[in-house]
């Protein structure tokens, strides 16, 4: 794979921002009928979507665009399955690597034209990264360097899943790229796994989606996490939202970094015609000024780029790291991160088990966790299996709350060198049988004590986390319908505000299903912290799964 070079700086323009308000890029005169072009497009891509509109304009091409987590997204593009959605004629994703290291990808992709840039960054506080000199005009802070920060408790940080998400596993293959110092020839057996160790120390705040990344930030920056590392257009515009305690100072590792292109992917040959036209609008330098002054992503032209250099930071010279062909590399490290490396997850399962679950919902619930349990092999499937090392607990509730029921993957043998994806070993397979037999058996009957069941999580997770805070803690509640039984919310509100501080590091994620109140769960998440799931329009198991990122 060719290097490319990039102009990257360790300074950041304190002045720099998103215009205050849109404007649209100058249209052409239509060239031709309106023809819908289905995109399936990456989360991180949402600030993209008023172009549909000027796009339309000059071109005549009606652009809709579709979003979804990275992995969903190049699990839809691999087996042409796009459920009740219309099949996407074209993919935009931050970059496409993954999907394009095997043949299977490769022979999906017609066409790929990249339509702009974003470095990945280390954005980290600004007075911790005065207090430990990586501000200064010569420092020279290497992957080398982040890592051993992380290790030793300077740089606490919020990433994106790495197994779900580009920049989270384009960060991890930063590190072990410049760990192994072999470049594009890396493989999986020269994996540093000491690296992957030291570097996910410092991982202190998950999620699947920027946005959701970006909130959990500003509530937790100084006390959760100092750093926030995404692409450099994430990092610009949270330092211009004004909602950090202090802004980021931004740091390229010196020894090189990976780079979003956000390739625009011809899926259907047949639309061939019109996916030319929206590449040479979107290559224009109306689009392309407009996409940087809006987005922040940088221009792929260095004349365009001369012209927002008053938004954008001046760069020096910065190597691309190679990203290795090898798909075993990829998927070992995904495999590594999640069962080996990370910290472990432990999260109680807060089920609605009331009279109304019982029928087609309660085949759903049952369904959605048996392929949590392994009965899933999909690309998706297999990163959001429960992993080793993790506890679980099932919390069935109706008009009251029953006791939680444990379970607990064993952890697998580890490799002695490198990473490669392994089998579940037997006693693995046998506690994943416990949990799928463990959903079998669930009886629905009674009421919905919803609030009480939520607190009882809540403070079950707290006495596990004082015997066992090696692990990362949530909760997960599942309700299809109003809580009619047991506290009222202002009633959880109290009891919630009682709990030791400590309770604000362990989410709650709610699925919203059936006829479950959506304003009641988002206060409720808006009190504990965590995210609302739709299920209403959604089949259940894909929810669980989505959930799964940000666990």
């Amino acid at each position: 794979m060719r290097r490319a070079l990039l102009l990257l700086s360790f300074t950041l323009l304190a002045a720099c921002g998103k215009q205050p308000e849109p404007t649209a890029p100058a249209a052409e005169a239509p060239t031709t009928a309106s023809a819908t072009l289905h995109v399936l497009a990456t989360s991180d891509l949402k600030d993209v979507e008023p172009l549909a509109a000027q796009i339309k304009a000059a071109t005549g091409v009606d652009v809709h665009f579709r979003f979804g987590g990275t992995m969903e997204s190049t699990q839809e593009v691999l087996s042409g399955d796009s459920g009740s959605a219309p099949k996407p004629d074209a993919a935009w994703f931050a970059n496409a690597k993954y999907l394009l290291s095997d043949a299977a990808g490769q022979s999906k992709v017609k066409l790929q034209e990249k339509i702009m840039l974003s470095p990945i960054a280390v954005g980290v506080s600004k007075s911790d990264a005065a207090r430990y000199g990586w501000d200064r005009p010569d420092a020279k802070l290497t992957w080398a360097d982040i890592t051993r920060a992380a290790k030793a408790g300077k740089l606490q940080y919020a990433l994106s899943n790495p197994a779900t998400s580009n920049q989270g596993f384009m960060a991890l293959l930063g590190v072990v790229a410049a760990a192994g110092g072999k470049g594009e020839a890396l493989s999986a057996a020269d994996v540093d796994r000491g690296a992957i160790a030291d570097f996910l120390k410092g991982y202190r705040i998950v999620g699947d989606n920027s946005t959701y990344l970006a909130d959990q930030f500003i509530k937790g920056q100084g006390t959760r996490a100092n750093a926030f590392i995404n692409y450099e257009s994430w990092l610009l515009t949270l330092n211009a939202s004004g909602k950090l305690r202090e802004p980021l100072h931004l740091i390229y590792p010196f020894e090189g970094v990976s780079t979003a292109d956000y390739p625009l992917m011809l899926l259907n040959e047949a639309r061939r015609a019109d996916y030319l036209k929206v590449v040479e609008y979107l290559k224009g330098d109306a689009a392309q000024l407009w996409l940087a002054r809006q987005t922040l992503r940088r221009p792929m032209r260095a004349e365009l780029a001369a012209q927002v250099a008053d938004i954008l930071p001046t760069r020096g010279f910065q190597v691309e790291l190679p990203f290795s062909p090898d798909r075993q590399l990829a998927d070992g490290l995904i495999d590594a991160c999640l069962n080996e490396f990370r910290k472990p997850i432990a999260s109680t399962f807060v089920l609605d088990t009331s009279g109304s679950m019982q029928g087609k919902r309660r085949e759903q619930l049952v369904e959605a966790i048996h392929y949590l349990a392994g009965a899933d092999v999909s690309l998706t499937g297999r990163v959001a299996k429960l992993t080793n090392r993790e506890r679980l607990w099932f919390l069935p509730f109706s008009d009251r709350v029953r006791e939680p029921v444990p379970f607990e993957i064993p952890a697998g043998s580890k490799t002695p060198k490198g990473v490669l994806p392994q089998a579940d070993t037997e006693a693995k397979l046998a506690e994943l049988k416990r949990v799928r037999d463990a959903a079998d058996e669930l009886k629905m009957a009674g009421g919905t004590a919803l609030y009480d069941a939520v607190l009882a999580g809540l403070q079950h997770m707290l006495e596990e986390r004082k015997q066992h805070p090696e692990y990362q803690y949530s909760v997960v509640a599942f309700t299809d319908g109003k809580s009619n039984m047991g506290r009222k919310l202002e009633d959880f509100r109290r009891a919630y505000e009682q709990l030791p501080e400590d309770v604000r590091g362990i989410p709650v994620f709610m699925v919203l299903f059936g006829e479950a109140d959506a304003g009641d769960l988002k206060e409720l998440v808006n009190i504990t912290g965590g995210k609302v799931f739709d299920a209403r329009k959604t089949p259940l198991y894909a929810v669980f799964k989505d959930i799964r990122a940000y666990q």
